[in-house]
């Protein structure tokens, strides 16, 4: 019988434990302090946020989801505008379209990184299209040089969802290096616990370079003011509890070691599965550094559903992101525009399988995870 602890999908009380000293005193200065909302730390975490991305604004707030709805709103699109967004992804990039009065214009996504087709972009453009929303999925960036262009032809606002990709850098032709979530108009991120960057509850933040945008962007999440009882705008109530951000403060310091744990993982998993006859690995881009928020196979010819039951029996999970794409979902299928059959996004729907990944891997896991995957047939 195999001695090994229980796998985890994301080991989060591993890495807690291992940063259990800095945690705990973070957590106890707030608590001592009882500046629980807009603390000291929200600032200080917003500021080394900006140095690490190397941007100049970023705006905490309550989750990614509210970070994302809020972009919309500061970029001034109104009820009836279209914004292209992804077949292939989690629903919150569509959903805020739709709870804004906006349509989204789902538009397929490439065989071999997930992410958007920046080819199919261009030909779902319409007079109404006013903005991309592109969603850095598994940890690599969209080809941001390719949307980026096609948006300045078009006049079009380019938002990022950077909330599985903090971390990951893209490359331009002319050398240029940036971060994901600092190109776009907007960047919005999550720091949900299982995040790249992650806090102990809900958390997200925006990012910009514009600071017209970011004063914009702070007055709608602390209910449209800037001085408090003088409302300017209409806003929402969305913040980052002090206590989530003394926790990202601690977990910030420790991103690139992070990042480095999830490639060497993945990089083994990579090896393992180079001649597998029927399991695709991902596939890096090669304008984007990886930082493998999630480790996500493609499983041929009908054997994703069985893979996936047989490493359930031995004890391994696993995790199937996304069983239907946007298109196919009942709250969005009379609201969205399909310009195009998104047969990818269907396809990966029927075919992807998320292997456990996180920062606490350990060699003997990892080996009797492959070891099983490879006794499957």
């Amino acid at each position: 019988m195999r001695t090994l602890k229980e796998i985890q999908m994301n080991d989060l009380r591993g890495q807690y434990l291992r940063l259990q000293p800095e945690i705990d005193r973070a957590m106890q200065e707030v608590l001592t302090s009882t500046a629980f909302i807009r603390g000291p730390q929200v600032k200080a975490f917003a500021d080394e946020l900006s140095h690490y991305l190397s941007i100049p604004y970023v705006i905490p707030c309550g989750n990614g989801t509210d970070a994302l709805q809020m972009a919309l709103t500061g970029l001034g699109l109104q009820p009836g505008d279209e914004v292209i967004v992804p077949a292939f992804t989690y629903a919150a990039a569509v959903e805020v379209v739709a709870l804004s009065g906006m349509v989204p214009v789902i538009v397929d996504v490439d065989p071999q990184t997930y992410n958007i087709d920046p080819e199919l972009i261009e030909a779902a453009v319409s007079p109404r299209t006013k903005a991309i929303i592109a969603v850095h999925l598994f940890g690599q960036c969209c080809d941001m040089e390719t949307i980026s262009a096609m948006a300045s032809r078009h006049r079009l606002y380019v938002i990022e969802d950077n909330a599985q990709s903090v971390g990951a850098t893209c490359s331009f032709s002319d050398g240029t290096v940036r971060h994901g979530g600092t190109i776009g108009h907007v960047g919005a991120t999550s720091f949900f616990p299982s995040k790249p960057l992650a806090c102990y509850g809900d958390g997200g933040a925006m990012m910009t370079s514009d600071p017209e945008l970011a004063e914009l962007l702070q007055k709608i999440a602390n209910h449209g003011q800037k001085q408090k009882y003088h409302h300017e705008v209409i806003g929402c109530n969305s913040r980052l509890d002090t206590l989530q951000a003394a926790i990202l403060r601690v977990k910030l310091k420790y991103m690139d070691a992070f990042t480095l744990a999830r490639r060497q993982a993945a990089h083994y998993y990579n090896e393992r599965l180079n001649d597998h006859p029927f399991i695709q690995a991902p596939c890096k881009a090669p304008y984007s550094t990886h930082v493998y928020h999630q480790y996500t196979i493609r499983v041929r010819d009908g054997k994703r559903d069985g893979l996936q039951c047989f490493l359930r029996e031995r004890g391994i999970p696993s995790m199937i992101y996304y069983p239907l794409p946007m298109q196919e979902q009942e709250a969005f299928r009379p609201l969205c525009r399909v310009p195009f059959p998104a047969t990818v996004a269907a396809d990966l729907c029927r075919e992807v399988l998320s292997l456990p990944m996180h920062t606490e891997m350990t060699a003997e896991e990892q080996g009797y995870i492959m070891d099983t995957i490879w006794s499957y047939e």
